[in-house]
Order: structure tokens, then sequence, then C-alpha cells
């Protein structure tokens, strides 16, 4: 008879002793609700037509983006779901300037959780991949406990996404390699179904938003032109894919090698611009990554050692592959 398939809830459980003693069980805690907010954002994705949830909510958000309908609900969705978890002292949303203090779940043990909770929102009118990406951090006792977020990537104890695809998949490590779980949509349960994955050394795709060309690093451009040209002995050309959600790119990527990038904009050299947000989307990614034994860069360093000085500070990325990512950071030596 074959094993019963492992829960996240279980696997969760099963790591509690790879983490600080005073956080396991709000790590265990939290992972686990999270799955549990997961599955109704993919209830509700799937309903969303039907229940007029597409289309513009109205405003902008901190990071300047147009507030889809969606993005509110999933905001406040996902604070219900943390508040509910005991274990969460502050709640840091691309949705809410500020970080939103829960004091109930202060003190030593406290954590902090910066998320996006539906990443690559623009692609929800057009039915195409979308996800959630989070990180926990310690809120090491602070009152208030949201300045405890600010830091090192290398200052969070889990991080992980989930994909609302074909099929709902969630991903998370603890420090101690990375796991895919998908959801039964039957029972609401994730199960492990990518015990340990290890990315792969080396790609054959690239994702990045060409249309941003020009505006790029003289090294980033000068790669993006190497994984063009083919190369048969080499293995070049690399093929381009790039669905506009970093979590749909980031997990093909993860799976098959090869690199995701988002480079800043170098229109003024002296004041580049990045995109992405580092607290609850480069750093927790670069974290997943790495722990799948591939590399984080931001072209020039390791993105787990960005010091995050304010809530919603952008950052450029390069991960994937380690010989691919090494090889970037390579061209924007030659750059400089």
């Amino acid at each position: 008879m074959a094993d019963a398939p492992v829960t996240l809830s279980e696997h969760v459980v099963s790591q509690q002793g790879l983490l600080p003693p005073e956080h396991a069980r709000g790590v265990a805690a939290v992972v686990g609700r999270i799955g549990r907010v997961a599955a109704v954002i993919a209830q509700e994705l799937a309903h969303a037509a039907l229940r007029d949830r597409l289309g513009y909510a109205g405003g902008t958000n901190v990071s300047g983006d147009e507030v889809k309908k969606l993005d509110v609900w999933g905001h406040e969705t996902m604070l219900a779901g943390l508040r509910a978890s005991g274990g969460v002292a502050a709640f840091i949303s691309e949705e809410s300037k500020d970080p939103i203090e829960l004091p109930e779940a202060g003190g030593a043990r406290g954590l902090v959780v910066c998320c996006d909770p539906v990443d690559g929102s623009s692609n929800l009118d057009v039915n195409s991949p979308v996800g959630t990406i989070f990180s926990v951090r310690p809120s090491r006792g602070r009152i208030p406990a949201g300045p405890a977020a600010l830091g090192p990537g290398t200052e969070q104890i889990a991080a992980g996404y989930v994909m609302y695809g074909p099929a709902t998949v969630l991903v998370y490590t603890v420090g101690q390699g990375t796991h895919g779980f998908s959801l039964d949509p039957e029972t609401g349960e994730f199960l492990l179904t990518l015990p340990d994955i290890r990315i792969p050394r080396r790609g054959k795709v690239y994702g990045i938003n060409e249309g941003n060309y020009y505006s790029w690093h003289p090294g980033q451009r000068a790669f993006v032109e190497y994984l063009r040209t083919p190369d048969k002995a080499d293995g070049r050309p690399y093929s381009l894919r790039y669905s506009g959600a970093m979590v749909a790119d980031v997990h093909r990527t993860l799976l098959h090698g090869g690199l995701f990038m988002y480079p800043a904009d170098f229109s003024d050299p002296a004041k580049p611009k990045p995109k992405l947000r580092l607290l609850y989307e480069v750093a927790p990614m670069g974290y997943v990554v790495e722990q799948a034994g591939g590399r984080a860069s931001t072209g020039t360093g390791r993105v787990l050692e960005l010091e995050a000085e304010e809530y919603h500070q952008r950052a450029a990325v390069i991960l994937g592959s380690p010989d691919d990512v090494e090889m970037a950071e390579q061209f924007y030596r030659r750059g400089a």
C-alpha cells in the first residue's frame, strides 16, 4: 500500500526542530495558516469574474501601482488569517503604507510577516497566473514590531510563495531545503509533491521584460545579447520566457533552471531605479532559491545581504541557476 501523502501541516511540524526553539511553533502556525488562506484565494480567483472581483478598485498603492479589487480583498483575507494564527505581531503588505501592528501576538515569540498577497495582479483580467509571496522574520520582542523586519534578508526564518495556475502550488523553506506542495481542491489540503527541490546548475531559459532593454545597465544588455547569441557547443541561444508574474517565472526557473531577472532602470546611471520590493518580493524569493541550491544577486552582490531600510524599498534581482547567475555577475563587472 502506498504511503499516505504528507500534508503541509505535517511537514511544517516535522521542520520545527530546524527552527529557533522560541519561534518553532509560531512559524509552523503561520505557514499552516498561509496555506489555508491560499486555498481560499485559489477558490476566489476561480470565481473572480462571476463575483465582480476583476478590474480596478480605484487609487494606487504605496508602490504607485493601480489597485485591483483582488489586491484589496487578498490583503484583507491574508491579514485576517495571520491574525487568527496567534503568532504574528506585525504584518507588512504591499497594500499598506505602514506595518499593521497586531499587539495581541507581541513579545519575544512574535513574528513579522512581509507579504505580497496577490503578486502579478495585472495578469488577472486575462486569466494568467498570479501568486502570493511571503517572508517571516522574528520580531525580537520589539514594540512596535514592524521595524524588526528592517535588516538583511539573512534574518528571515521562513519564506515561500504560492502560485495560482492550472494547479495551486505552495513552495516554502525554513532554511533547510526548499519543498513544494500541490493543493487538493477536494479536501483543501496542500500535499507534498516536490520534496527537496534542487535547481539545475545551469539552464536553457531566461525571463526578463525585454521592453526595458535600453534602460538597463550596460552589463545587463551585454549579458542578454550573450544569451541570445547562437553557440551550439555552449548551449546557446537560451529561450526567452516571461509571464509578467514573478511567482510564475521564478517557479519555472526553480524547477527547470535558468534565470529570472528584473534589473534596475539605469536611464540615469547616477540614480538607478529598481522595480521589485525587497521585503516581500526579492528577499523571500532569494531565500527560497538559495535553499534549493541556486543563487540570487543584484548583479553586483548577494540579495540576502541587502539591508532593508524602508518597508517598501526596491531592489534589482537576478536569480536562478548558480552558474548562470555567476555569468551575469561577470558581465556586470565588465560593464561597470
